[in-house]
């Protein structure tokens, strides 16, 4: 049978949670509360880090409603094809235990995130723009909710990318990934229309430099950083996959290679992922696209 929270109800459970990254204090927590079922992924008492973990099937899969968060309205939707960049903060240690909004019980040690737009479970990499370092997260949670911060991490995934605190990130949806941990919640058979995620296979063209074609209308940003000297310093590294350029934002500087095609644009992201360990995004004619969209 399925719960119904009425509005009052919900603006008072929205209204009484606190920022919590950065304060010892539960206030209202995250999530709805209203999970009954614990997702077992500990073994010996210690977390199990691994795809095993991220692609288990949830207790459900939980999508909600539209709601406000200091009037802002968030609408919560999938979408395979999200790229968004923004500030990320922790998750508090005194959460651990609690029950997510998906049914999930919080762990610390696992690599776990919070959204307050898309599907839980969904599977993201999650890029710290300081440094360039990633790692892909379970999203279980509402939150964080506070308009100033598009995600909160585990404190075990944080520490993951070196961060310490609050600071800027690329979150990127992997959508094969997702697809399989949604089917596996559903019960969905997976098809060969619908290939479950499969781990990614090292390819030759990642030791080749990759021709540039004179007017391709991709372009693969490889990072992002604050200081203009570590984008330089990338941007020549990356040279001997294409047209490596620094891209001079607001207060970032975007490391991107340029003037691809599809098919250039297809090798550049495998040669990263496999031979960097990198979370290229990719753009088309200057907007955001899914990098494995081509």
């Amino acid at each position: 049978m399925k719960k119904i929270v009425s509005l009052a109800v919900l603006t008072a459970m929205l209204s009484g949670c606190a920022d919590l990254s950065t304060t010892g204090s539960v206030g209202g927590g995250y999530g709805d509360g209203f999970g009954e079922e614990t997702l077992v992924a500990t073994t010996g008492g210690e977390a199990v880090l691994n795809d095993a973990y991220l692609l288990a099937p949830a207790p459900k899969y939980y999508v909600g409603s539209a709601y406000k968060v200091e009037d802002v309205q968030y609408i919560p939707v999938e979408d395979m094809t999200y790229n968004q960049t923004g500030i990320a903060g922790i998750i508090p240690t005194e959460l651990n235990g609690t029950k997510t909004s998906n049914g999930e019980t919080f762990n610390v040690n696992q690599m776990l995130a919070t959204s307050k737009t898309l599907p839980l479970p969904t599977i993201v990499r999650v890029t710290n723009l300081d440094n360039g370092q990633f790692v892909d997260v379970r999203v279980n949670n509402r939150g964080p909710f506070v308009n100033t911060r598009i995600m909160d991490l585990s404190p075990a995934a944080a520490q993951k990318i070196g961060l310490n605190g609050q600071g800027k990130v690329q979150i990127q949806v992997l959508p094969e990934q997702t697809m399989a941990v949604k089917n596996a919640t559903l019960g969905t058979v997976v098809t060969e229309s619908a290939p479950a995620a499969q781990p990614v296979v090292s390819q030759p063209v990642a030791q080749q430099p990759v021709a540039v074609a004179p007017s391709g209308e991709y372009s693969v940003q490889v990072a992002a950083f604050y200081a203009e000297d570590s984008a330089n310093d990338l941007a020549n590294r990356m040279k001997t996959y294409g047209d490596a350029v620094v891209i001079n934002e607001g207060d970032m500087y975007k490391v991107r290679i340029i003037n691809l095609d599809a098919t250039q644009a297809r090798g550049v992201i495998d040669a990263l992922r496999s031979s960097e360990g990198m979370a290229p995004g990719l753009l088309q004619n200057g907007r955001w696209i899914n990098a494995d969209s081509i």
